[in-house]
């Protein structure tokens, strides 16, 4: 830990005494640019952070509400690296997590190491519109996860992406796009990966992930990549939409929530068992106004988890389904009124199923878009295993 601090400090120092040496880019494009003398290379670096400030409460029996704790924490803290090497075609992201919620998760399985790398992904344009995605990246999942946590509407992503996400993982993806007509035009992005999520390093305990995602854009492209942002801070023009569906199956999945939640012991190795995972998707923006829906399933061919003797081992793969509805208003001073729904019902135990609803009210105000800007909303929770309670968040932002 002590040799990260000290690279990072050197890091900081390099890229201070650059920036005095040479033009900066423009505040949220990166902290520099460089550019080999050749052209055969480029890289963009960038940094961010997210601080956040938590406060939760619970109604007891009387219907009166009681403070359960208030948390302040760094929410994110992120290097990127991003640029191509040897020809524009060969385009390169390296992300790294350093807060402490970006670094969770080590195990032995991840050599009992903090978690750094978030992303470490080549991408080659190797014919006309086809794209090879090799490394650790986001796979082609729900929509809400496919935006950057850097871009999101509300203070983050709802509780449907917490407990259906397929996040990242290590593999290879292909990725196409064409037009049916001068404005529709159509994606397809497939992905083969390992299947037990991020930074894993002791091999591959059960099968393999196999991921296919279909995006139908018939009004064309939304400007700057909008689909894939938060608000509509372009304030499209004309009405833009992209309807999406992504179906992903894990061979043999170890895990509980097919590459991410726990790893699913026995007695004498794991339990495995295919996992299926449906995410249907859509978003509208026009002028200011914004929606997004989801929808999301899971299945599993033997979601409880047994022993070789048919004894259970108290593990249950999250067998279920989510909707996730969000809509806001950019008003022309920036800022923004986001209203979410969200439920989610899964069997979390051998006992029976657990019904969850959010329902949320977030205010926004974008200083410099999504690289400098507040965040607060407030959230009514809903479980039918404990009692209701709200939520009060406040973020700040800042994406140099």
């Amino acid at each position: 830990m002590k040799k990260v601090i000290a690279l990072g400090l050197f890091i900081s120092l390099s890229l201070f005494s650059y920036a005095q040496e040479a033009n900066a880019p423009k505040f949220g494009k990166g902290i520099f640019n460089l550019v080999g003398q050749d052209s055969t290379w480029t890289m963009n670096v960038s940094a961010r952070i997210q601080i956040l400030g938590t406060g939760q409460w619970q109604e007891n029996t009387l219907g009166n509400l009681t403070s359960v704790g208030s948390n302040f924490s760094i929410r994110r803290a992120r290097l990127k690296f991003k640029g191509f090497a040897y020809s524009p075609k060969l385009k390169y992201k390296i992300e790294l997590g350093l807060s402490n919620r970006d670094l969770s998760g080590a195990s032995e399985f991840t050599h009992n190491a903090p978690r750094y790398i978030l992303d470490a992904v080549v991408m080659w344009n190797f014919y006309e519109n086809f794209e090879l995605w090799v490394g650790q990246t986001k796979l082609p999942g729900n929509l809400e996860r496919r935006i950057s946590s850097a871009n999101l509407q509300l203070v983050d992503r709802s509780l449907l992406n917490s407990r259906f996400t397929i996040d990242r993982d290590m593999g290879v993806q292909l990725h196409h796009k064409f037009k049916i007509s001068d404005n529709f035009t159509v994606r397809e992005k497939l992905s083969i990966a390992q299947g037990e999520g991020r930074n894993v390093t002791r091999g591959n305990l059960g099968g393999y992930q196999y991921t296919g995602r279909l995006e139908l854009l018939p009004f064309g492209l939304f400007s700057s990549s909008g689909e894939y942002v938060g608000s509509d801070l372009k304030r499209e023009k004309s009405p833009k939409l992209m309807l999406g569906a992504a179906y992903d199956l894990n061979n043999n999945a170890v895990k509980t929530r097919s590459n991410q939640g726990n790893y699913m012991f026995t007695t004498d190795g794991f339990y495995t068992t295919n996992i299926n995972t449906l995410f249907l998707d859509a978003t509208f923006k026009y002028n200011g106004f914004s929606v997004m829906g989801e929808y999301a399933s899971r299945k599993a061919k033997d979601p409880i988890a047994k022993n070789n003797d048919g004894s259970l081992t108290g593990d249950v793969v999250q067998v279920g389904y989510g909707l996730n509805l969000m809509s806001g208003y950019l008003f022309k001073n920036n800022w923004e009124v986001t209203g979410r729904y969200t439920m989610v019902e899964l069997e979390k135990n051998s006992i029976g199923k657990n019904i969850e609803k959010q329902h949320t009210l977030g205010l926004s105000k974008y200083i410099v878009g999504h690289k400098l800007k507040v965040q607060t909303d407030v959230t009514y929770l809903e479980d039918t295993n404990s009692s209701s309670g709200f939520m009060y968040r406040l973020q700040l932002e800042v994406h140099f």
